[in-house]
């Protein structure tokens, strides 16, 4: 397959795609979109796993979502458009089970791993925290990139830190990890990503990037070769697909708009972005 984009974050593996994952799959092979999908539990992770052995363009990261790692209802305003509600059971982060599953060559990271403050009680940092760093030590024993998991508190309410999650993260991973990492859908400012490309980071954004301004300025002057694209759908989809359910292809969307707002060719950028993917994640 000739590959034109790599959408470095998306959940074909989640249940809003049981119905047709592979006719969603088959539609990013023909239009010469590589997927990696990233796991949130056990059973995810497994998931993702299968899929990559089953698509030669699909891959797979594998880990623990933070807010698996606590009991919870989880309701579409949560989780976002496109989500179904879901109750997480609290999962302790089993490494022996993630080791076995990464001996398959499609496995290209571990995570989603980091800190979500919007949809767990405060109390639950120290947990989060604990499945957080196991992750990092996994990676670092396989010599695999960490996929990042940022999400501050809902407004009006106090981080259990009193520190923004990307501070919080970023003291995490330049304690622990030895490996490098991807800051999926990057929300902070661009002194924060400064600070996470200085510790050998990436950042990704998705298509809220297409409809909301308060990327702009990070995109802009980002370095092209330390950012990626992705959808994590079936979330946020992009201008013009916005009210659909997002898939993978709609990555496209995302490339085309960091060209935009970087005043660059969108042939020069798309290319500089599949590179990006494949040097981070050793895909190919």
């Amino acid at each position: 397959m000739n590959i034109k984009y790599i959408d470095t974050h998306a959940h074909l593996n989640l249940s809003a795609f049981k119905e047709d994952v592979d006719a969603v799959a088959l539609l990013c092979k023909k239009e010469g979109v590589a997927v990696i999908n990233v796991g949130t539990k056990e059973t995810t992770s497994a998931k993702a796993v299968e899929l990559s052995r089953q698509y030669g363009h699909l891959y797979s990261i594998i880990g623990l979502h933070p807010i698996q790692t606590v009991p919870g209802m989880h309701d579409e305003v949560e989780i976002g458009e496109g989500g179904e509600p879901f109750k997480s059971k609290g999962e302790v982060f089993n490494k022996d089970f993630y080791r076995e599953l990464a001996k398959s060559e499609k496995v290209v990271g571990i995570g989603e791993c980091g800190f979500d403050y919007w949809h767990t009680a405060s109390d639950s940092y120290a947990v989060q925290e604990e499945a957080f760093i196991a992750q990092i030590e996994l990676a670092n024993e396989l010599n695999l990139p960490l996929m990042i998991h940022t999400r501050g508190p809902k407004p009006g309410k106090e981080s259990p830190t009193g520190r923004s999650v990307y501070a919080d993260v970023y003291d995490t991973l330049k304690q622990y990890a030895k490996v490098p990492f991807n800051v999926h859908f990057y929300a902070g400012t661009f002194a924060e990503a400064e600070k996470f490309f200085e510790l050998g980071g990436t950042i990704s954004f998705t298509g809220v990037i297409t409809f909301a301004k308060d990327y702009e300025e990070v995109v802009r002057n980002a370095p092209l070769e330390l950012i990626h694209g992705e959808t994590d759908c079936p979330y946020v989809a992009p201008i013009p697909h916005r009210g659909k359910r997002c898939e993978p292809w709609m990555v496209q969307e995302v490339y085309k708009k960091i060209a935009e707002i970087k005043e660059m060719d969108e042939d020069v950028v798309r290319e500089q972005l599949v590179k990006n993917a494949i040097r981070h994640y050793k895909i190919l």
